[in-house]
């Protein structure tokens, strides 16, 4: 199975690029975050020409996510209990079972400053993910949470650490949520750069910072023990970043060799 997720900043807005790349690369299982796309106008017939059904959950604001899939799509849930809000519950989450594995996509709330009150938001809201999570992995699923994480886990996963120290994404308060994440037994799948610059996942549009390579690892893949023991490959498809009107965010590919019965591993 090959597995991707994407930031795509405004699937309208991205829309033949989207179609592109779903066609060149060939994703079994793609989820999309920040779609800002009302559920109803999503372009549902155009990536169902490409063989994908679409579950998903937006307001159309800024917020949105979706999962696509070409083998499978049930058990669909929007959100997670106890799930908090700014001041109501945003489109952030949406779960689907595809072939067998289980599949979230997230966008975590960015947070803004460490003195906004959207940074409190953020930290209780990675908190709810955590607990949903936990109850989601009972039995030791195969599952994969992806998406837009909003947090570096490590420093090395910033261009430049000192430029952050006073700056949300970085703090030791976000990070530790995300290790409490892998303390559920959660694996971070991390690209392999190969040939190359550190595989970054976003990059500011401003003053060339990608082309200067000037990014962050904020995208991640977190899996399950079953899932991570199959993981054959990751990267992060810079190509997607290159050209005109990209997204400020590349899609990580994840290929996973599922073996046919999820419930044997």
């Amino acid at each position: 199975m090959r597995l991707a997720t994407w930031n795509v900043n405004s699937v309208k807005a991205r829309l033949p690029r989207l179609l592109d790349w779903l066609a060149g690369t060939g994703p079994d299982v793609v989820c999309l975050q920040e779609t800002k796309c009302p559920d109803g106008a999503f372009p549902v017939a155009e990536v169902g020409e490409l063989g994908y059904t679409v579950a998903s959950h937006s307001d159309g604001r800024w917020n949105g996510v979706a999962v696509l899939s070409r083998v499978g799509l049930a058990d669909v849930t929007v959100g997670f209990p106890g799930e908090p809000g700014f001041p109501e519950p945003e489109a952030r989450a949406i779960a689907a079972t595809c072939d067998g594995l289980r599949v979230w996509s997230v966008y975590v709330p960015n947070g803004r400053t460490p003195e906004d009150p959207h940074y409190a938001y953020k930290l209780a809201w990675l908190a709810a993910l955590r607990d949903a999570l936990d109850a989601e992995l009972t039995g030791g699923p195969a599952l994969a949470v992806c998406g837009d994480f909003n947090v570096a886990p490590t420093d090395d996963d910033v261009w430049d650490p000192a430029l952050f120290v006073t700056s949300t994404h970085v703090t030791p308060a976000e990070r530790a949520a995300l290790a409490a994440l892998r303390d559920l037994g959660l694996t971070d799948v991390l690209p392999t750069p190969m040939k190359g610059p550190h595989p970054y996942t976003y990059w500011d549009y401003r003053a060339g910072m990608f082309h200067q390579n000037k990014g962050m690892r904020i995208d991640l893949v977190y899996a399950s023990a079953p899932v991570a023991r199959a993981v054959r490959s990751a990267y992060v498809d810079r190509e997607a970043r290159k050209g005109k009107g990209p997204s400020d965010h590349a899609p990580i590919v994840v290929d996973v060799e599922l073996v046919p019965s999820v419930e044997s591993f």
